[in-house]
């Protein structure tokens, strides 16, 4: 074997595998091992640190990310304030604005060792212009992160005037995937028939679909049941997410055991947005009030591919975040009580290799043949990493690094004398 350009030495897996080197030559990864030689032309010392392969975001909204404060603040906080704040802003948006603020957010994603995104893309505004923005956007990040676009008719593909016209001409243009908002729409009927007609469109098109579905405290929104007989009718099988899915934490628990395995069925994918359907959900609630997060660790456990996502940064919907997928890893462990070690690891695999399933990512991982795309991080495991939302000391694009950032730690000043605090165990 020729010699190796990279070679990153004794690292551990998020698998559980310790004192592994990984072994990289143009731009894929070539072996994993122990003990390999070396030989490589660049070697980088992991010392017990965690490699990871990159972040995963399998629902963002770029096109409104960076834009808190315009034209106003949410003042309620809820979903039906953002939506009708978004419509204020609409009008206002220009393509340079939407660039410059979804290439800097990509900046901070590249920072934070996040590489791959799915973000919808409101196509209720015929002028197509977010959609014309974030496909350039899309085009200038294409050598560091993978960026797919789903077309979102916001205010409801029949409910919105041209907006099933716009969102043919938006994958005429290129975006890669079928959205709706079937909870959105003027009635249950029209909701139900905009799942039947969006998935017959990608079927036709041969598309996934991503829909936001039943984001809502309401138990008897139930679209993720159409969307899920649509999609074994269709044939779709394995290509079609639900996001969100909130009213799930309202159902009773008779239907969701014959909803569990009808999802499962159709190899639907969930994700879930644990920042914001943390704080979205249950506004009408007093006390007790609901959490409104999905029911992911019943999920998981019928064998449903469950990612997070981080959805909203700085925008009319969340006033907060920064692109740390492990951050909302963190919410959703908590949310979720997911506490044991084992549902601690899911939570992680929830932001990396189930979130590249969902976007049906080629080349993903950390074995021979996959791009050599990772992240070092200061943590042993990946529960640690979540705990410290670990630092990202090396990020790395088909083998070169392209980001990378301090080691952190403290000094305590104390009469004893001056102490560095490592916070790892």
């Amino acid at each position: 074997m020729s010699q190796a350009d990279l070679l990153i030495a004794r690292v551990n897996l998020p698998d559980g595998r310790t004192g592994v080197d990984v072994a990289v030559r143009e731009g894929r990864i070539v072996e994993v091992g122990v003990g390999l030689p070396r030989t490589a032309a660049e070697v980088v010392e992991g010392a017990g640190l965690l490699l990871s392969p990159p972040f995963v975001d399998a629902h963002f909204h770029m096109d409104s990310t960076l834009s808190y404060g315009l034209p106003r603040i949410n003042q309620s906080g809820t979903l039906l304030e953002g939506i009708a704040l978004w419509g204020e802003l609409k009008p206002l948006l220009t393509p340079e604005a939407l660039i410059e603020r979804a290439l800097r957010y990509c900046d901070w994603a590249v920072a934070r060792g996040l590489l791959a995104i799915r973000t919808h893309v409101d196509v209720c505004d015929p002028r197509l212009l977010a959609v014309d923005a974030l496909l350039e956007v899309k085009r200038r990040v294409a050598p560091w992160i993978d960026l797919q676009l789903v077309a979102f008719p916001q205010d409801g593909v029949l409910r919105s005037p041209g907006a099933l016209a716009n969102l043919q001409r938006a994958l005429d243009k290129g975006v890669d995937v079928v959205g709706g908002i079937p909870h959105f729409e003027r009635t249950m009927a029209d909701g139900a028939e905009s799942v039947r007609m969006l998935c017959e469109i990608a079927a036709e098109r041969g598309l996934r679909v991503d829909m936001h579905c039943d984001e809502s405290d309401d138990p008897l929104s139930r679209h993720v049941e159409t969307l899920a007989a649509q999609t074994v009718r269709l044939g779709l099988q394995g290509r079609v997410a639900g996001s969100h899915l909130t009213s799930m934490h309202s159902m009773d628990n008779y239907y969701v055991s014959k909803l569990l395995p009808l999802m499962a069925e159709a190899q639907l994918h969930v994700v879930a947005n644990p920042l914001i359907n943390i704080t979205l959900q249950g506004r009408h609630d007093t006390y007790p009030k609901r959490r409104g997060m999905t029911r992911v660790p019943e999920q998981m456990a019928q064998g449903i591919n469950v990612a997070f996502g981080h959805d909203c940064v700085m925008d009319p919907w969340y006033s907060l975040g920064s692109a740390c997928m492990l951050e909302v890893a963190a919410m959703g462990l908590h949310v979720a009580q997911m506490t044991s070690q084992a549902a601690m690891r899911q939570c992680f695999e929830a932001v990396t290799s189930n979130a590249a399933r969902v976007m049906g990512l080629q080349g993903y991982g950390l074995e021979p043949g996959c791009n050599a795309d990772f992240v070092l991080l200061q943590a042993s495991d990946p529960v640690e990493a979540i705990r410290l939302r670990a630092t990202r000391l090396g990020v790395w694009r088909r083998g070169v690094r392209i980001a990378s950032s301090p080691a952190a730690q403290a000094t305590l000043l104390k009469p004893t004398g001056p102490a560095v605090v490592n916070w790892r165990l």
